[in-house]
């Protein structure tokens, strides 16, 4: 059955004068009248993959410095290594040598234990630091072929291109998840604290509107503002780096309106009842760094031991990376992610119901 008019328009002012409206299309203004918020949102992950991108892109073969401690055979040493494209040799003496290694401009340091004997190699390395074992692997295998080892095959080596290969595709699902983490943490919890030190909460709290009214305007403000990012996202990677989405657009947008829906929950718990903004930023903090470092956003988190990763995957933003990543990069359907969903689910209603019950108006 067709509206009349007039009862198109009083429905209409009804809606303009609803607190959900109301509060949501405030804080779309507020937002936009803050460049610096635009900044963070838009165009920062958009800086980051491009950085990141044209860094890991075209990556030419990486070459290793190797100190040859200064001896008889340091010159014939150097000589042996210096005919692999991959290590760059430097005779130099033990003192600087140890001095470059601990400030990290060296990898490794070789010298002969007896000056006699050539062929008795010391490797001076720390094995923790990153590439220290696979430039002693390469230098050992250059001495062991220079001192009359012969090999038992040739080996040839092909690059691996396919579609979704690149670091490209494996970054922007990550960068989407970092977005939608902090969108929604500074976003929410972050402007509600704002508004409890500038006293907007008390206003509204003279007004009719309920305390679920104010969180779901909350909540629908950060969707609003989720979906130019993620297209600015995936339209900049596919025009510049020829990024592609493999799995359905669909599929995506489910999983970042899940995502989004998540940190802005988990948002709300901040806000709920932090007092001052160094409070509310403490909090952010001490939930986001970790997850930056284990939910795999830059590296896979397979690198922890194994121990960790059950409790890893139940973090809030290793399952939106993860289903992102399967959609994106290898086409999975949306049903795939069940597992992952269930647990964003699960990291959307409990922090939503525990902002209902703690929230306040006023200190």
């Amino acid at each position: 059955m067709c509206l009349l008019p007039k009862q198109v328009a009083i429905w209409r002012r009804k809606c303009k004068l609803h607190p959900i409206y109301s509060i949501t299309l405030t804080r779309l203004k507020e937002f936009i009248r803050r460049p610096e918020a635009v900044f963070w949102v838009y165009f920062f992950p958009i800086l980051m993959v491009l950085v990141l991108g044209i860094a890991f892109r075209n990556q030419t073969q990486e070459v290793f410095p190797v100190d040859v401690i200064e001896g008889p055979h340091a010159a014939q040493m150097k000589q042996h290594l210096v005919q692999s494209a991959q290590i760059n040799a430097t005779i130099i003496d033990r003192e600087s040598s140890r001095k470059r290694l601990r400030t990290g401009k060296t990898t490794l340091a070789i010298s002969a234990r007896d000056p006699a004997d050539q062929r008795s190699i010391d490797y001076l390395l720390d094995p923790q630091r990153p590439g220290a074992l696979q430039v002693r692997n390469l230098v050992d295998d250059r001495l062991q072929t220079a001192f009359g080892r012969t090999d038992a095959f040739t080996a040839t080596q092909t690059e691996f291109d396919e579609p979704g290969g690149t670091f490209v595709d494996f970054l922007v699902p990550g960068l989407l998840g970092i977005g939608l983490m902090g969108g929604g943490m500074w976003g929410v919890g972050f402007a509600i604290v704002d508004m409890r030190i500038r006293k907007l909460l008390k206003r509204y709290m003279a007004t009719p509107m309920r305390r679920s009214d104010f969180l779901i305007s909350m909540l629908i403000s950060r969707l609003v503002f989720m979906v130019p990012q993620v297209l600015l996202l995936i339209a900049f990677s596919y025009f510049l780096f020829d990024y592609r989405v493999y799995g359905s657009l669909l599929a995506v947008t489910v999983l970042v309106f899940v995502g989004a829906m998540e940190f802005a929950a988990i948002g709300l718990v901040v806000g709920s009842r932090a007092q001052t903004l160094e409070t509310a930023s403490g909090l952010m903090n001490l939930v986001m760094l970790p997850m930056w470092t284990l939910c795999g956003a830059f590296f896979s988190y397979e690198r922890f031991p194994e121990f960790f990763h059950p409790v890893i995957r139940l973090l809030p933003l290793t399952p939106i990376i993860d289903s992102l990543r399967g959609v994106m990069m290898e086409g999975e359907s949306l049903l795939q992610q069940w597992p992952e969903m269930l647990v964003m689910v699960a990291w959307t209603v409990i922090p939503f119901t525990v902002a209902m019950v703690i929230f306040r108006w006023r200190d």
